[in-house]
């Protein structure tokens, strides 16, 4: 090598030795600044299990399984591993079995004929081959490996997205059942408001009758039926959408929009676990896909500074061929044994462009981890503080709710014994249907917001030791 090229090369590879990832910032708070909430025995893992409520489980379960982005995610990552099996590959022997064979029918049709061994103007000639060349790049600088990490890394990001889409989905589930929930309870109360109308309705008739209040006041009432009957029919439809949507979610679709119960009924939200913000880092899918994809990135740019060096392929062969004419027979096999070495020179600065570039995706891939993480915090602290706001907003309007009840119960009675008029009734009723509309909305918030938590704090996939040995084994695969 001359040493014009020997300097290039040692320019080269100079500027390749500069480049690696930079370590990603992931400083977070020591502590989240939410209230410290009880402490839980939830496993974070199958955080639904917390709720108590088998059909809610029933349906997560199914949608993990069924549901059509989960499928894809498995499909994704199926097609990832035999794009890595398709890297290693790369690198082994390559070479093909080729043989060929011809027969040749010659009938002279003027001229000077001519028969001696090896050439002959008429008749019939016959040749047959076989060669196996192969082609084997000797790695000497370590481009298998690179290649091999970069690879694993990859298929261990794939496997981490699929995580990441399963615990979506179950929190997508979890988030639209108590939504049919809540729609069962504005429906019942729609209902009972409608019944309490009727009510009043057939006591105002009768007070008017009887001359004791005007007929108007069952005009008015009848008007607010109709508005909570025109109520309960829209709920009703919304309540039968949501519960489509939710057999969509599980994988259901063909059954009946029945097949879902949804009681009018909201139970306490259990308790969410105490962890860390440091814990997210072990615990949420997307934070370690993210840093699966550095490693990733990184295989990549190790292996775009390696395309500097030389590269070593050998060449061995064998062959077998037989020649056939009328008197004349050649039969022969030969093996040969060779290789080439080429030096990248006047390719390296487009190499150089490539490893640029290679540099570029990998700081892209560092700041898309640190801001997963930076999101991640965010997401949990902001699920915490909300979670702790709508537990202290359902107790105080669980007290409010009932002090309106015994209100609107005191006005009715002060109605019916002719002690208050028609409007402080209304008025003592539509101030407790208020209040309780207001709770039930807040007590299925305070669902949605557990739910809310758990996903942010990487609930809803195995992140145990048992899962990060077979994550290593996925890598190392």
């Amino acid at each position: 090598m001359r040493a014009s090229h020997t300097a290039a090369l040692l320019t080269a590879l100079a500027v390749a030795a500069c480049a690696s990832p930079r370590k990603p910032d992931l400083a977070m708070p020591a502590a989240f600044e939410a209230p410290a909430s009880a402490q839980a025995a939830v496993d974070l893992d199958r955080w639904w299990l917390a709720f108590d409520d088998p059909q809610l489980t029933g349906l997560i379960e199914q949608a993990l399984v069924r549901n059509t982005d989960v499928r894809t995610a498995v499909a994704r990552l199926n097609e990832v591993r035999a794009q890595r099996l398709g890297v290693l590959l790369g690198f082994l022997p390559k070479g093909d079995l080729s043989g060929s064979t011809r027969r040749t029918e010659t009938e002279q049709l003027s001229g000077t004929q001519f028969e001696f061994p090896g050439f002959v103007t008429r008749g019939s000639s016959e040749s047959e081959s076989v060669n196996f060349n192969v082609s084997w790049e000797i790695d000497l600088f370590g481009r298998t490996l690179a290649a091999r990490r970069s690879a694993n890394a990859e298929v261990a990001a794939q496997r981490f997205a699929l995580e990441g889409s399963r615990a979506a989905i179950a929190a997508q589930v979890a988030d639209s059942y108590f939504q049919a929930r809540g729609l069962a309870i504005q429906l019942a109360d729609a209902q009972e408001t409608a019944r309490i109308q009727r009510s009043l309705l057939d006591l105002a008739t009768r007070r008017g009758r009887l001359g004791l209040a005007p007929t108007s006041e069952s005009d008015r009432i009848a008007g607010d039926l109709a508005q909570a009957e025109a109520q309960a029919a829209g709920l009703e439809a919304e309540l039968q959408a949501q519960r489509r949507a939710i057999l969509i979610l599980a994988g259901r679709l063909a059954e009946p929009t029945t097949a879902v119960d949804a009681p009018p009924q909201v139970g306490a939200a259990p308790a969410v676990p105490v962890t860390l913000p440091s814990q997210l880092l072990a615990r949420r899918p997307d934070i370690r896909e993210a840093e699966a994809r550095v490693r990733s990135a990184a295989g990549r740019q190790d292996v775009a500074e390696r395309a500097f060096f030389p590269t070593l392929t050998l060449t061995p062969g064998v062959g077998w061929s037989r020649t056939s004419q009328p008197g004349f027979e050649n039969e022969s096999w030969n093996w040969s044994i060779g290789g080439t070495i080429a030096q990248p020179i006047l390719s390296i600065p487009n190499k150089l462009a490539e490893l640029k570039a290679e540099n570029a995706r990998t700081e892209q891939a560092v700041i898309a981890y640190e801001r997963a993480v930076q999101t991640a915090f965010g997401e949990a602290e902001g699920a915490l503080v909300r979670l702790d706001a709508d537990r202290r907003r359902v107790a105080l309007l669980a007290d409010g709710e009932a002090r309106a009840g015994r209100a609107f119960r005191a006005a009715r009675l002060g109605y019916e014994r002719g002690l208050t008029d028609l409007n402080t009734l209304l008025s003592a009723e539509q101030a407790w249907r208020a209040t309780r509309t207001q709770l039930t909305a807040a007590q299925v918030q305070s669902l949605r917001r557990t739910v809310q938590a758990y996903r942010a704090l990487g609930g809803g996939w195995a992140a145990t030791p048992a899962s990060r040995q077979a994550s290593t084994q996925v890598q190392a695969g």
